[in-house]
């Protein structure tokens, strides 16, 4: 799943190559991806692109008036660029992994794609932002949260950590596999206890967020959209890396699975050497 840091950089290259452009005409191929019916998607033609920016992982391309398309690419969802498209003839809905379709005015534009058969993309067409429910109930950002805006918002939801700090309510903008990363850098297990964390624990913590994000967003903002799932990949320790040594210390990384997701870690630095168990089979080690 796209997180704040490929997000971040997905805007930036939009930044930097559609805005100034006017659209020609937005398309949606895609019924389902659509959740707003008004503005209708005929209102954006003609408008110039002003800006593109974040809100935890929400993408918001802002066109002139005030009006947003607003995306969550969701687990598979992606944005690809192109420089021009192979035909002018409009989308046939339901056909491919295209969701949504911007074409410029000087004959580029971008595709909103999703692969799989689980299709969760959205994509809002709004005036006001509080109008995304996603959005609207969005926590302070990860990377932006100050040490106090960060220790009060971890003990204010009493969880797991790992947990907590994907919960997009208490703090916007990290997913599965940068908590992986966050809790690795930081030498904490990810079950431990969101109000039984210290002082310098929270500190140690905060201080890993700002790290991992930060220079994932560095990373991410030096490449193009097209290579954007590379550098992720890349630059993991931990999270997707189970059988393979910790860059850290040698250790084997680990993984505990549930049902629809899995969370990678290792015992040496993590965990004092200790082994999580699968929560499915047995009680788990704090």
């Amino acid at each position: 799943m796209p997180e704040l840091p490929e997000v971040e950089a997905l805007a930036g290259y939009l930044r930097q190559r559609a805005v100034g452009r006017r659209v020609d005409r937005l398309e949606i191929a895609a019924i389902s991806a659509l959740k707003t019916y008004e503005p209708a998607p005929t209102a954006v033609a003609g408008r110039a692109v002003v800006d593109a920016s974040r809100h935890g992982k929400f993408l918001d391309v802002l066109f002139e008036g005030d009006l947003h398309l607003v995306v969550h690419l969701a687990r598979a969802g992606w944005l690809h660029y192109r420089e021009a498209f192979p035909s002018v003839t409009p989308l046939r809905p339901g056909k491919g992994p295209i969701a949504v379709r911007v074409r410029l005015d000087d004959g580029s534009g971008f595709d909103l794609t999703e692969a799989g058969t689980q299709k969760k993309l959205a994509a809002y067409l709004v005036t006001d932002l509080a109008a995304v429910p996603g959005v609207a109930k969005l926590g302070p950002d990860a990377l932006a949260a100050d040490l106090p805006t960060f220790a009060e918002r971890l003990r204010s939801r009493r969880g797991q950590v790992k947990g907590v700090l994907t919960d997009q309510s208490v703090l916007s903008g990290v997913g599965n596999a940068y908590s992986d990363e966050i809790l690795h850098a930081a030498k904490l297990s990810p079950f431990a206890i969101t109000d039984r964390l210290t002082d310098d624990q929270l500190a140690t913590l905060h201080a890993a967020t700002r790290q991992v994000l930060g220079d994932a967003v560095e990373r991410s903002l030096e490449k193009r959209a097209a290579e954007l799932k590379g550098e992720k990949r890349s630059g993991l320790k931990v999270h997707a890396r189970t059988g393979l040594p910790c860059p850290v210390c040698g250790d084997t990384v680990r993984e505990v699975s549930f049902a629809d997701s899995s969370l990678q870690y290792c015992a040496t630095c993590q965990t004092g050497g200790k082994p999580l168990a699968d929560r499915r089979l047995s009680r788990l080690v704090r």
